[in-house]
């Protein structure tokens, strides 16, 4: 292969290697396209190396040190516990985001997918820069591009980023707990890590600036994690507005506003997680004649694609959720319509997790969503204190909901908080992509003891004739 100025030719190109580059790369060649993927940083991009995948590892730490803690329920005191964070990093590093991001790796070489790390700057529709970090840089032709860049975090004016105050990123790789944090935003991404730290002994405040923290779920599933937030220490405070942040030495003042009445609370850490931006401003795409919102997401139709027809953009880019399984299947569906096949994006069957305590997790409508869609709906719901394995567990707090069709009791959305729900919600978000009826599930034979059964009780509730309620 010449290098240098003369351009290399490609048939698919990927940009970013996150859940939805790495997944379009494979998908791509499993139907016969040579395709390279180009990353400037690391393979699996935020989702693995400083996103879900570690969180969810510190999140289990934190439930097994809290576990070890709190015992007493099962008849079990432990003393002199004790945790070295610098081990629990190391472990969340070398056994879980090393080993997936190197697996990754692997896959991607497994199917002749070329890596090309650096920079990608598009020069027009059909060719791009990549600058290498130590390299001159190369130019590429591509028959067809899949932009999957992902998002990084929003700096807030009066919140600098630095050593105190932090991203999601920073608080991921902590050298220790802190003993206080304030946490600005209380969505998906401040909830999670607020319950994290708040397991592993540190005193929480958070900051949400609307009138409940994740907002994107039903207030009934939200009061559970509330609570088990206030039997925790953790102080909640809605409708904040955050002012600005002071940093002197190891301590930082945050100045909030309630009401028109301003506050000061001191803490060791300030964590700021507001939302994401989506990594569109230095790819050139403006050059290139990809057309884009006014905040930098990238327009698509129903199969990924731009108004260039041979760019496509999946991800956190585009419109809707920033979720890495969205990115993923919108990967998929890109790969798909460059080889010719009618593939569409359907969001029906979207499925959405929080991983709080309890986990919070909804697929397909809600009550309110299915009125303002103008369906005629049932509303059913099975609390897990009825279940045996959620009480074995002692895991009872939450409920299975089911939102069904008044005609025919079709299986139009669910919602879980409660154990496992991340897990529970997967035969539920298959109903609602199948368009199965709460009879498919009530006839299901499902195994005991287990937590999945409170969604053949939920069905059975529905259908009028509930066993344990």
């Amino acid at each position: 292969m010449v290098v240098g100025d003369l351009a290399l030719d490609l048939e698919t190109v990927v940009v970013g290697s996150g859940p939805g580059g790495y997944v379009a790369a494979i998908r791509a060649a499993q139907l016969g396209q040579k395709v390279a993927i180009i990353e400037k940083e690391y393979i699996g991009g935020v989702c693995l190396n400083v996103g879900c995948i570690p969180s969810k590892a510190l999140i289990n730490a934190g439930h097994v040190y809290h576990s070890a803690l709190t015992g007493d329920q099962f008849g079990i005191t432990a003393s002199d516990v004790k945790i070295d964070f610098a081990k629990t990093q190391e472990w969340k590093d070398t056994q879980v985001v090393n080993k997936l991001t190197s697996g990754i790796e692997y896959l991607l070489k497994k199917n002749k997918v070329e890596i090309i790390r650096g920079e990608a700057f598009f020069i027009d529709e059909s060719s791009l820069r990549v600058m290498e970090e130590d390299g001159p840089g190369q130019t590429y032709n591509f028959k067809n591009a899949i932009v999957a860049t992902g998002s990084r975090p929003i700096e807030i004016k009066g919140f600098k980023f630095g050593q105190r105050i932090i991203n999601s990123t920073g608080a991921l790789n902590l050298k220790e707990i802190p003993k206080e944090m304030v946490v600005i935003g209380g969505g998906y991404i401040g909830s999670e890590l607020a319950g994290a730290f708040a397991n592993l002994g540190t005193k929480l405040t958070i900051l949400e600036g609307s009138s409940q923290i994740i907002p994107t779920f039903e207030k009934d599933m939200v009061k559970l994690v509330e609570k088990e937030f206030k039997s925790k220490g953790v102080d909640i405070v809605t409708n904040a507005m955050a002012k600005n942040a002071e940093v002197n030495g190891d301590r930082v003042t945050v100045t909030y506003e309630v009401d028109g009445k301003e506050n000061k609370i001191e803490s060791d850490y300030v964590l700021v997680t507001v939302g994401r931006r989506p990594n569109t401003d230095e790819l050139g795409l403006e050059v290139a004649g990809v057309e884009m919102t006014d905040r930098g997401m990238v327009v698509v139709d129903n199969q990924g694609r731009t108004n260039k027809k041979n760019i496509f953009a999946i991800g956190d880019i585009v419109a809707g959720a920033a979720l890495a399984h969205k990115a993923s299947y919108e990967g998929k569906v890109a790969a798909e319509a460059i080889a010719g096949q009618p593939s569409v994006i359907d969001y029906v069957a979207m499925p959405a997790v929080c991983f709080t305590d309890p986990e919070l997790a909804s697929v397909g409508h809600t009550k309110a969503s299915a009125k303002e869609a103008g369906l005629s709906v049932n509303v059913s719901k099975f609390p897990f204190s009825g279940n045996g394995r959620a009480l074995s567990l002692g895991q009872a707090e939450g409920f299975v909901r089911l939102v069904t069709t008044k005609e025919d009791n079709v299986i139009v959305g669910a919602q879980v908080a409660g154990p496992s729900a991340s897990d529970v919600l997967a035969e539920l978000t298959l109903a609602v992509e199948g368009g199965l009826n709460a009879e498919d599930i009530a006839l299901t034979i499902h195994s005991h003891p287990s937590l999945a059964e409170t969604i053949m009780d939920t069905a059975e509730l529905v259908l009028g004739h509930p066993i344990h309620i």
